[in-house]
This record gives structure tokens, sequence and C-alpha cells, in this order.
């Protein structure tokens, strides 16, 4: 390591030693006023006001998105040559639970991360890019910045989330959403009974179908579903029913099956029962998560020196879906976890959004912050990691990973 980047990343860690307890607050603040899917507007007024206070140059409303934003530092940021790092911040939280995900987390330390290596960089280095991407846990905020072309150019992706492991990267599925619905004939059920087509009779039948379906399905790939729409009284034959239906596949490829066949489940039954069907998507797909070994590699060696030593993930174990996929697919991205609770715990719960307050949380977000600090500054100082990384991003998409 040349002697120059090695006191780069000491005046990395002295610039997070120094706003620990300031990331902290803003952590701790974000937790008491948890906001959801697009409605995050204090959150990302607090965390692009700390940004701008600090010299970034900040776009609100990025992708058309109110609560998103976009701060830029360096002197590539107006000429767009040069190399690009992105540091992702994520902020919503979940309904009722708050911040059960530690999304909270990952807004401090993508916070600190950005200012850390700024301010060790200086002018110099490429350009700093600090993305706020609201609407993980239901929308897809990076959906909406990926098609809009905010990461074209940039040369990696960098996030981290808290968990209940200790992982060196996310297995992350491909998830969609599609609401079918059923059109049938009204009729009173004793009175006129042959003149009723039940279409609450055909969702049943495709739920069904589905659990024949579901038996064959590869590992990754899952159906799970719900009645949204059943009726309205005892007495009449439903005209109409619905069901919202959430899919994963272990690869975008593997989902894109899974919806086919869906979709020909939902075909087979309305002719079956002389309903007619519309299948239609709900918000914008998931990607499975794409991992550049390169850059977690990287990232993993600076967290060792908090004393946090991230393995490979548990085989065949996914833990859902996230739109860091998307990102994935584009760039060379990271989305290590890292423990901030026992792995007899689980996100998504009570117990979880308190540990995202708690004192390991703290240790992890000043570690986090560090490690994501000194990537940057790896993939922004370094030639050569930056044609790594894209020399496996690229073998990775060959070979449909």
């Amino acid at each position: 390591m040349p002697e120059n980047q090695e006191s780069v990343y000491a005046r990395v860690r002295e610039e997070v030693a120094a706003r620990a307890d300031r990331l902290w607050e803003v952590g701790l603040a974000l937790h008491r006023d948890p906001e959801t899917a697009y409605e995050e507007h204090r959150a990302a007024a607090l965390l692009s006001g700390e940004l701008e206070r600090e010299g970034f140059r900040v776009e609100h409303g990025a992708a058309g998105l109110p609560t998103a934003f976009v701060a830029r530092t360096g002197p590539a940021a107006a000429s767009g040559g040069g190399p690009r790092v992105a540091l992702l911040m994520e902020y919503d939280a979940l309904p009722l639970l708050g911040h059960a995900c530690g999304h909270n987390l990952i807004a401090a330390a993508g916070l600190g991360a950005a200012l850390a290596a700024r301010a060790a960089l200086g002018d110099t280095g490429g350009t700093l890019l600090a993305v706020g991407t609201p609407a993980e846990e239901r929308g897809g905020g990076k959906v909406a910045e990926v098609e809009a072309g905010l990461f074209e150019g940039v040369d990696a992706a960098l996030m981290f989330h808290p968990g209940v492991h200790d992982w060196r990267w996310a297995p992350l599925t491909a998830s969609a959403q599609i609401r079918v619905g059923f059109h049938g004939r009204a009729a009173h059920p004793t009175g006129s009974p042959t003149e009723g087509i039940d279409a609450l009779g055909a969702l049943i039948q495709l739920f069904n179908a589905l659990g024949v379906l579901h038996r064959r399905l590869p590992s990754g790939s899952h159906v799970q579903g719900i009645v949204t729409e059943g009726g309205r009284a005892t007495n009449i034959v439903p005209e109409y029913a619905e069901g919202m239906f959430g899919l994963r596949g272990g690869t975008t490829k593997a989902l894109e099956e899974l919806v086919g066949e869906v979709r020909t489940c939902a075909r087979g039954v309305a002719l079956a029962t002389r309903t007619t069907v519309e299948v239609t998507d709900v918000g914008g797909r998931y990607e499975h998560f794409r991992d550049n070994d390169v850059l977690s590699g990287l990232f993993a060696g600076h967290l060792e020196r908090a004393g946090i030593r991230l393995t490979e993930p548990a085989a065949g174990v996914y833990l859902g879906s996230s739109d860091i996929g998307n990102v994935s697919t584009r760039v060379p991205a990271i989305h290590p976890f890292v423990a901030v609770m026992g792995a007899e715990g689980s996100d998504h719960t009570p117990e979880f959004a308190g540990a995202t307050a708690g004192p390991r949380a703290r240790r992890v977000v000043t570690a986090a912050a560090e490690a994501l600090a000194c990537t940057a500054v790896d993939v922004l100082l370094g030639a050569d990691v930056r044609e790594r990384a894209w020399a496996r991003f690229h073998e990775k998409a060959a070979a449909g990973e």
C-alpha cells in the first residue's frame, strides 16, 4: 500500500472519530422520528443539511422523488470525468415498527463515510456522491434512481446494512409484487345460483394452484399471497375478487420465469371457472443482488481494524430483497451485513428496532463509516482497484450470477 494512501486512511479514522458523537445523534434522531416510504421529508432534510454544511453541493428531489437527494463533491462533479464513488443512505422506516431494519444506522454510517472521505481527500481523487435513497422497504427509490441514470459513470456503490450476522455480502433475491383480479358475475346464491360466476372461488383456486407450484420451485424462489378483495356480502356471489402476491427468485431470470408461471396459472384458472382475469405489476421490481467481491473484500479488511470479522453467508440462506440489487447489476456494489444483535434475533421485529438505538449499534456505525470511507478511498485513488472491480462485475454478468 502506498505510504500516502496509508496516511489518507489515518486521516479518515481521525475524521470519523471527531464526528462519532454527531453521527450517533443523527442516527438517534432518525430512530426517534421514523418516516415511512416516500414520506421521509425530515430525514432527507437532516442528512442533506449535514452534507451541505460541509461543502457538498446538494440536488434535492433527485430522480423526481421529493425525498431523494444527491450530494456531490470533487472537481469532476461538474465535468463528469474521473473516478466516481457513490455512498448510499437509506432512511425510510417500517409501518408500526419504526427503524426495525436499521436504516437509521445505514444513513448515519453513509453520512459519516461521505464526510470523512471528503475531509481526508480534499479536492483530489475524483468525485464523491452521497446519495439519499428513499423507500427501500416499499416502492424502491433506487429503482427510480437507476432508471433516471443517477449511477451512470459511477465506479462503485457502497453501503452496509445492520443485521444479526457479520457477513461479507447479502444473499438477496429478486422480487416483484403482482395484483391478480378475477371478474365474474353477481347473483343470489339461492334464488339464481346458475347465473352466478364466482370470482372469489376462482381466486381460491389460484391459491390452490400456486400451492402445487410452490412445491417444485428452485431454491430462492417463493410465492406468498393475500386476499385484498373477496366480496361484500355472504348472500351475493362475488363478481370481483383480487389478490396481491409477492414473488421472489434467486436470480432476476428465475423471478421472470416465476412471474410467467403465475400468469399461466391465473389464465388457466380463469378458463376453468369462466371468469376473466387481469394480472398487473405493482411497483418496480427488485433485481437480485450481485456482490462485487473485489470491493467487499476491501471493506471487510478495513472493518477488521475495528475488531469485526466478516464471513461468507451460510449456504442456501436468503434474506429477502432490496433495491440495491438494481444498482448492483449496473455498477460494482457492496451490501455487507454487520450485526447489531445476536444471531438468535431477527430484523423487522420490535427487539431489533430497540437494538438499532443501542450501544452495539453505536460501535457499528463508527466502524462501518470508517470502513466505507476507506473503501471509497481505495476506489478513488487506485486505478487498479477500479479495473479489478469492473472486471469482476463483467465476469459475474457474463455468468448470469
